[in-house]
């Protein structure tokens, strides 16, 4: 059925030829074995999805290692934040973020009455822990934490994160955002879940949007302490995730192979990139993600139509690095077609 769809395709590339090399999907698209379940599970679209979402919880627990009471579901980790945002923040309890870094929960406070402190990275590129530190100290906070960081890619010492986690306050809440979580190789990186069982404080968010490539079906969790979770949940739809969602999730936890798959192919994307940006002479962020941030030379806004011309979608502005662009890999061939357009650049003196 998807193979007869107009439009559908693995990768990166729309159905009138753009690649769209902006908003950090998985170019391998829904496993073989996730798509399968998709068109079986449409046959329940009229039913509600009680039966996957319990299903998906159990699949999830064991995958994870955890217990079902340990997890919150939601549309996407972007909802997760949301919700964490609902139950934790108010107009006494600030919200501590990176500057940059991922953008939604910072948004939330449009229609909810907190204050949102952002803090530059320090000049290696990560969270600086000293001044979140010495902001949460002055009252009950919301410390949000995407490592590894959107845009940057870079990582945030676990350890240092851990010493703050150790000695901090129950009024002191650490949203421990692990989008990229499989991708990241950096040593100094490890996941935050050992401490959900003995810290109520510590929420871990995860997506299925990533390295199991189903950004369209919108399938988030949480995973924490059961007493937050508990929290959390009170906030939630609970008719969530939908049954096509749910099966898909199902089914992609089960696939042994998709993570490993995911990131072979992330790696030879990334190093058809490294090598083109260092012929070049560009500098470019060390990156435990599924995109880079390079440096290019002119405007950044010119420089993005000028790809878009070349039929590649670029990322967008992130203040203040508005003398880098952040790229998203694609598979290994549609990065040959970023790379000859912007060596094309270079040639017209562009770059």
């Amino acid at each position: 059925m998807l193979d007869r769809t107009p439009g559908w395709r693995t990768g990166k590339t729309l159905a009138d030829g753009t690649i769209k090399l902006s908003s950090n999907e998985n170019p391998l698209g829904l496993s073989p074995d996730a798509r399968e379940a998709v068109i079986e599970s449409l046959v329940d679209a009229n039913r509600y999805p009680g039966d996957y979402r319990g299903a998906l919880m159990e699949e999830l627990a064991r995958y994870l290692d955890v217990k079902v009471n340990n997890l919150t579901l939601g549309f996407g980790s972007t909802e997760i934040l949301q919700v964490a945002v609902q139950a934790f923040q108010g107009p006494n309890t600030p919200l501590i973020i990176a500057q940059p870094t991922f953008e939604d929960i910072s948004d939330y406070q449009d229609t909810m009455p907190f204050e949102v402190e952002a803090i530059p990275l320090t000049k290696d590129l990560q969270h600086d822990i000293g001044r979140m530190r010495e902001s949460a100290m002055r009252r009950p906070s919301v410390v949000y934490f995407c490592n590894p960081n959107n845009p940057t890619g870079t990582i945030t010492s676990s350890r240092d994160i851990d010493a703050w986690i150790a000695e901090a306050p129950e009024t002191t809440t650490f949203l421990m955002d692990e989008a990229y979580l499989e991708y990241a190789s950096d040593d100094s990186f490890w996941p935050a879940m050992k401490w959900i069982e003995e810290r109520p404080n510590v929420i871990v968010i995860r997506t299925f949007s990533k390295i199991f490539a189903m950004a369209g079906l919108r399938l988030g969790y949480a995973v924490s302490h059961p007493t937050t979770a508990r929290r959390l949940n009170e906030h939630t739809v609970q008719n969530s995730p939908s049954v096509v969602a749910g099966a898909a999730g199902i089914a992609s936890l089960k696939d042994k192979g998709l993570v490993d798959r995911a990131i072979t192919t992330n790696a030879e994307s990334k190093e058809i990139v490294h090598q083109t940006l260092d012929e070049l002479g560009l500098d470019y962020l060390p990156t435990n993600t599924n995109f880079i941030m390079h440096r290019i030379k002119g405007d950044l806004g010119e420089y993005r139509n000028r790809m878009a011309e070349e039929g590649l979608l670029v990322g967008r502005d992130f203040p203040p690095m508005l003398d880098y662009n952040r790229l998203s890999f694609g598979l290994p061939n549609e990065m040959d077609r970023w790379a000859e357009a912007i060596k094309g650049f270079r040639k017209n003196g562009w770059i």
